[in-house]
């Protein structure tokens, strides 16, 4: 049976939300509710978080995670992720963004099914369908296009394929979500691999192996979710969580602490 862990990448340096990782989000560092809601899918045997800050290493060990330090020269998530996983033993490495505070473990079991499926899938990402024209032009929304067969042929913070003069239908456009498995050996492809003009141009890691003929597939989830990319999505997912009922299956403050 392959070997499956969750690594979490997170900074504190975020441009557009600077500390986001330890954003207060119903009580708890956002960080908190990316782990505790990796750790709760059947699927995963171990979640670390991947951080070059000493204030996220001290947070989440706080609540009994396991953190990996990693260089602070990282561009981008997935490279951090491939640093921290390099000495683990893992056959697939699934990087679920620290931003991702509503995932639910049922997308991270979806997403790796098809790897355990088709041993020579290298890769596969989370599609949600965009709910909203506002969402479709917001320049935080990763969109992807996708061949016939599922597997990725572009992403882009612009809205593809173009909206043009027509008007938004919901569920005719998809966004990336950021749970992404890897196998073992594509993650370590990955980081070796040089940047791409396209990956630096559009600020998207899945570029690089689009660009060097890696395919990425993707699968479709019809869970709803939000991703925290500024200081109002955060006043957003607070709402949308309020009621969660995975937020009662957290370990307890006095577990945390004594674990």
């Amino acid at each position: 049976m392959a070997r499956v862990i969750v690594v979490i990448p997170a900074r504190m340096g975020s441009t557009r939300f600077p500390g986001k990782p330890l954003a207060p989000l119903l009580g708890r560092p956002m960080i908190e509710h990316v782990y505790h809601r990796s750790a709760a899918c059947r699927d995963v045997e171990e979640v670390i978080v991947a951080t070059c800050d000493e204030e996220i290493r001290l947070a989440v060990e706080g609540f009994g995670g396991r953190v990996v330090m990693t260089s602070p020269a990282h561009e981008r998530a997935s490279d951090r992720v491939a640093e921290a996983a390099v000495h683990e033993q893992a056959d697939i490495v699934v990087m679920v963004q620290g931003d991702e505070p509503m995932v639910r473990p049922e997308m991270i079991s979806d997403a790796v099914a098809p790897m355990l499926a088709e041993p020579g899938l290298a890769c596969v990402n989370l599609a949600a369908p965009i709910r909203t024209r506002e969402e479709l032009v917001d320049h935080n929304t990763i969109k992807v296009v996708t061949a016939r067969n599922g597997d990725a042929l572009f992403f882009s913070r612009e809205p593809i394929p173009t909206i043009g003069s027509g008007t938004f239908e919901d569920g005719q456009w998809f966004k990336q979500v950021c749970v992404m498995p890897f196998r073992r050996e594509a993650l370590e492809r990955f980081a070796a691999l040089p940047p791409t003009r396209l990956e630096v141009a559009e600020s998207i890691d899945m570029l690089r192996f689009l660009e060097h003929g890696v395919p990425v597939r993707m699968v479709p989830t019809g869970v709803d979710t939000h991703s925290v990319d500024t200081p109002a999505d955060l006043a957003l997912v607070e709402d949308l969580m309020r009621d969660d009922p995975l937020l009662a299956a957290y370990p307890a403050a006095a577990e945390r602490s004594s674990s």
